[in-house]
């Protein structure tokens, strides 16, 4: 009786049946194994894309760059938390907007740190616990009545010199040009860890960080981010779970995303994730793995539980194409408001003098 009982659990499984809310199993768990099905992929690109280049909507100044940015509704505006790079290092800037599309810098936020600390000369931050929801507020959820960031800090001059390692820090009002209160305790993930990964032994980067109250991952925060290993240079992301935003566990033995050959380099990187329906996408950039395209170019993956995750295969969602993406189109933040998509990312092309520019861009569905 019982093998006849497992075996019909197993078979309801592998063929997709919803088992009923009374049923000893749980339906979260047997919905929670299944690949998100190629009809559903279709729906969600159908939703999200955006093919609508609106251009540079933050320009950097002369010896600057712009990058990362990180949209989010505060009271009755929208922020933008955005990188800039000065030649130096990272430090989190600030930008404000009444309508999403003209943005006004208000200033820094999260500075290098002290001569001497870990990341003096490296700041580069992500605000945490975005509401998830697709046609949420897109605002910043607090927990513990705190609003939270989590930042990748090195001591090392220049763009992303390795180390690199994860600081967390927190304020009480993310629209303020003051800085963030750093916690004594940083670095909280560091490829220096015993428990690092193969993937993650030579730099940890970006990081985004969602609540998840089925704890399905192990922990009440989970924290999606893309880190680099030694020897071949390949990024790949992995994931963390917390239940206090301050001590983190990681999960699995290796990263959710990865693509490519495993022997050569390549990108996979900047994870953020929002809620649609019942399905957790992933939206991330892509380097080096795609063939027929040049450059960095953005791209999205799905998940039932947040653990097994079913990549895009089809069109990029933004590649370059236009003279200020041309180089790059890459590092999503994608939000809903008012029916129309909103894409943000980090544009690379070419000035009239024939050098680079680094700045913020976006890409709308209307």
């Amino acid at each position: 009786m019982r093998t006849k009982l497992c075996l019909a659990l197993v078979v309801m499984c592998s063929c997709g049946v919803r088992v009923a809310a009374d049923s000893k199993v749980s339906m979260f768990n047997v919905v929670s194994q299944q690949a998100v099905s190629d009809a559903e992929m279709r729906a969600i690109y159908e939703e999200v894309k955006t093919p609508n280049k609106r251009g540079m909507v933050l320009r950097p100044a002369k010896g600057e760059m712009l990058d990362n940015p990180m949209v989010f509704r505060h009271g009755d505006a929208w922020y933008m938390m955005h990188i800039r790079f000065d030649g130096k290092g990272y430090e989190t800037h600030l930008a404000k907007s009444s309508d999403l599309i003209a943005w006004q810098p208000l200033g820094c936020v999260l500075s290098r740190g002290a001569e001497g600390a870990w990341d003096s000369a490296q700041a580069d931050g992500w605000p945490s616990l975005l509401d998830p929801r697709w046609d949420g507020p897109n605002t910043l959820n607090t927990f513990d009545g705190r609003y939270w960031m989590m930042y990748l800090g090195g001591e090392l001059h220049g763009y992303e010199t390795d180390p690199l390692s994860t600081g967390v820090a927190w304020t009480d009002d993310p629209s303020a040009v003051k800085e963030w209160t750093r916690y004594p305790g940083n670095p909280v993930l560091s490829p220096r860890d015993p428990d690092a990964r193969a993937f993650e032994t030579l730099t940890i980067y970006k990081h985004f960080t969602v609540e998840d109250p089925t704890r399905s991952c192990g922990g009440r925060f989970v924290n999606f981010y893309n880190a680099n290993q030694r020897g071949v240079r390949r990024e790949a992301i992995g994931m963390a779970v917390s239940d206090d935003m301050l001590h983190w566990r990681r999960v699995g033995d290796g990263p959710v995303i990865d693509n490519g050959d495993p022997s050569k380099p390549g990108i996979s990187g900047d994870p953020m994730v929002r809620r649609i329906g019942d399905v957790w996408v992933m939206f991330y950039f892509g380097f080096r793995w795609r063939p027929g395209v040049s450059g960095a170019f953005d791209t999205f993956a799905c998940s039932h539980d947040l653990k097994h995750w079913t990549k895009w295969e089809g069109e990029p969602l933004i590649r370059p194409s236009e003279p200020f993406d041309c180089i790059h189109a890459h590092k999503p933040w994608v939000i809903k408001h008012d029916g129309v998509v909103y894409h943000y990312y980090c544009a690379v092309g070419r000035g009239e003098d024939g050098k680079e520019v680094r700045g913020i861009a976006l890409a709308t569905s209307k």
